[in-house]
């Protein structure tokens, strides 16, 4: 698809919102058509084709998430809902009708540019399937791709919102490690196989569980991981992974293993569970 045949529609019924989005989107060489009501919306849905949609939820006639459900999918259009409602339910419903991202108000433009272009890169990629989408019960079936990582990366900070942000972030911290770790290693960053992922909360109690369709692995063997670094000497796995060839890192299990409570992984090493305290 050329730059020159991108084209946006804008869901919302502030009209500076729409102007100010309408700019950013131009200087992603994307057009944009505006309307401020979900009637409106439907018949421009209707008649002409939009690559992307900029959906507000707060719109005067309708509720923007019975937008999302009939706007999802139509011809590979892809629905990045933007909103102040930052409830657990809503979030949750806007994955489960598939909607491509979830940014709260209020926003920075580089948000914006740097979705719009995450839509157009992930054009033909495999959706993320919904298993469950309770607050308490959060389960996905994956891609093994970067993109849906840093997709459900964001929808978890979002469903963590009421916690502390130093906790906030240590968990969404762990969690990505986990997650890249899956896509990458477990899933060989094929977009045909799929990690499984379960998010429980209860009052007392964060849960993660990840599962990865590779062989799993020894931990002995990972000469590149920090974890295994002899007593008292911080850089031996550094040396192992210039030697391989590996990008510089290494530390993302023993930092994981420093912010959990528990972690415990199968027999296999393909699967791990991941779990916070939260008194």
């Amino acid at each position: 698809m050329s730059d020159q045949s991108r084209r946006a529609l804008v869901i919302d019924d502030d009209t500076v919102n729409c102007s100010f989005l309408s700019r950013i989107l131009s200087g992603e060489n994307v057009s944009a058509v505006t309307c401020g009501t979900g009637a409106d919306a439907l018949r421009l849905s209707t008649e002409q084709h939009f690559d992307l949609v900029l959906l507000d939820l707060g719109l005067p006639d309708v509720n923007g998430l019975d937008i999302l459900s009939q706007l999802r999918g139509r011809n590979g259009t892809k629905v990045v809902v933007i909103t102040a409602d930052g409830t657990p339910e809503s979030m949750l419903r806007a994955v489960r009708d598939q909607a491509f991202h979830y940014i709260h108000k209020p926003f920075e433009p580089e948000q914006i540019q740097t979705v719009v272009r995450a839509c157009f890169a992930a054009y033909d990629l495999p959706s993320i399937d919904v298993i469950s989408a309770k607050p308490d019960w959060f389960e996905l079936s994956v891609p093994c791709t970067r993109e849906a990582a840093d997709r459900i990366e964001q929808f978890m900070r979002h469903l963590k919102a009421d916690l502390p942000d130093e906790l906030r972030d240590s968990v969404t911290q762990a969690f990505r490690e986990l997650l890249m770790n899956a896509v990458e290693w477990g899933g060989g960053l094929d977009p045909k196989r799929r990690v499984r992922i379960s998010y429980l909360r209860t009052k007392r109690m964060l849960l993660y569980r990840i599962a990865d369709p590779g062989p799993g692995f020894k931990p002995e063997q990972l000469s590149h991981a920090a974890f295994n670094n002899p007593p008292g000497d911080m850089f031996t796995h550094e040396n192992v992974r210039r030697e391989k060839g590996l990008r510089p890192g290494g530390l993302g299990i023993m930092m994981v293993r420093a912010i959990a409570d528990e972690l415990v992984y199968n027999e296999a090493h393909n699967e791990v569970v991941f779990i916070k305290y939260l008194d």
